[in-house]
């Protein structure tokens, strides 16, 4: 097991640094049909037989719904900057278009004044893929008109809460919901097609660039950016066909949304390898696309190694493995962001997500997750290194607050650094959060009980 880079302390960092944990409304709040929430491509997901590992769904999860208010405490007590959540777009306008919701509203409301009254910067995301299922009926995001809604759907938060954000992102991941649910089909709406989901990649950028004018026009205060999930791209081997694929891999992942973004133009060898499956364009799109933001999040958990034949196994190397079978490599996340810094013209980065799902037990009402404390401070060790590489970063979030519904995988794997039994939905502090509370210097005469 890795040790971090000593010292490591909070002080190495920018004052101005923001230091938070992450969550998504799918994910954590269940209530799944309650005050008039309508379903989600999830919930639909989630019942298609074989979809969920365990055959779970997130009807309950955390029932952060009705527990919302001791979550909040529980995360000032951790001494973070800022809390980054979603909306559940069908729980504020349930068919995705048509009337509001205003108890869907009104609990967002309610979350946000309550972060902004215990001094807790609200960074709020759009769009954590729980798309109203009635807009999938029509076409979902294979069809412009959810770009439309989505840009309505911004405006609408805006004018209710905007005044108290600190940041909005517009989506989380667009590659998870193009590739995943549109292209392998593993992941809501569980669709196949390799022409649908570039073409869904390049509704979720437009919808993204015409969200973020949209904000700008209303003379939104918050930071706007959005959210990609990127990995730096190494070949198995030295051989030309490893170092071809790991080449195209690396367009599909991270030049695919980067290069729009910021350079307004779909990279070649992409759109060369796509074909007739490239993605049907209107004439303003890219610029639309291209649009300034003020930020942009990353999201990493590891590297991707990468072989013709698919042959390479994650661990061979001998680096310690997450549960996710993914590879504990935290300079990786260095190198993506140095990269970031030096081949586009960025604006500053934060580290929206980062962190390790790892086989949890419970000892005498603790936790004690080494593997996992490790992981957070030899990646938070990371971004410093990034810093010291002259890379402009704003902050870094764990992820996640606490264990939750982890899509296809159901229950069975554990992100939190927070426990939660779910049978009683206690929440249990584990090491790694009280580690991350001591990082943070939170005085222990502000602390409450570890729950």
């Amino acid at each position: 097991m890795t040790t971090p880079v000593p010292p490591l302390t909070k002080s190495q960092f920018p004052d101005s640094f923001v230091w938070g944990v992450a969550t998504s409304a799918f994910q954590i709040e269940g209530a799944a049909l309650q005050d008039g929430k309508g379903p989600s491509i999830w919930d639909s997901f989630c019942r298609q037989p074989g979809a969920i590992a365990d055959n779970s769904n997130g009807d309950i999860a955390c029932e952060h719904y009705a527990r919302w208010s001791s979550d909040l405490d529980m995360i000032a007590d951790l001494g973070v900057d800022a809390y980054r959540f979603s909306i559940s777009w069908p729980r504020v306008r349930p068919t995705g278009a048509g009337a509001w919701n205003d108890k869907g509203l009104d609990f967002y409301e309610r979350l946000v004044d309550r972060l902004v009254e215990k001094g807790i910067k609200p960074y709020l995301t759009l769009n954590h893929w729980d798309l109203p299922d009635a807009l999938q009926a029509n076409g979902g995001w294979a069809h412009r008109d959810t770009v439309h809604r989505f840009v309505e759907y911004a405006e609408g938060i805006q004018a209710r809460m905007g005044d108290r954000l600190a940041s909005i992102a517009t989506h989380n991941e667009p590659w998870v919901v193009a590739v995943l649910g549109h292209e392998s089909g593993v992941f809501a709406p569980g669709i196949k097609s390799r022409a649908t989901a570039a073409q869904v990649s390049h509704h979720l950028l437009l919808s993204h660039g015409l969200a973020v004018q949209a904000l700008r026009a209303q003379r939104s205060q918050a930071s706007l950016g959005i959210v990609l999930n990127l990995s730096p791209m190494h070949p198995a081997t030295d051989s030309d066909a490893d170092k071809a694929k790991t080449q195209l891999e690396d367009g599909k992942l991270l030049r695919w949304y980067m290069d729009p973004l910021f350079k307004a133009s779909y990279p070649q060898d992409v759109l060369d390898h796509l074909g007739e499956d490239a993605p049907k364009m209107e004439a303003g799109d890219l610029k639309n696309i291209a649009v300034p933001i003020d930020f942009l999040g990353v999201n990493y958990y590891s590297r991707s190694v990468i072989s013709a034949d698919n042959s390479w196994k994650a661990g061979s190397t001998g680096l310690e493995v997450t549960d996710m079978n993914w590879e504990v490599y935290p300079e990786g996340l260095t190198e993506l962001l140095v990269r970031m810094h030096r081949d586009y013209a960025v604006p500053p980065l934060y580290v929206t997500e980062n962190g390790g799902a790892f086989k949890d037990a419970m000892q005498d009402g603790r936790v004690h997750d080494q593997d996992r404390t490790s992981y957070i401070q030899n990646h938070i060790a990371a971004v410093g290194e990034a810093i010291r590489q002259g890379v402009r970063m704003k902050g870094y979030m764990v992820w996640s607050l606490m264990d939750n519904f982890e899509w296809a995988s159901g229950y069975e794997k554990r992100f939190g650094i927070v426990h939660v039994d779910y049978a009683t939905q206690v929440r249990t502090l584990k090491d790694s959060a009280r580690w991350y509370r001591d990082f943070l210097g939170q005085p222990q005469s502000q602390r409450t009980a570890a729950r």
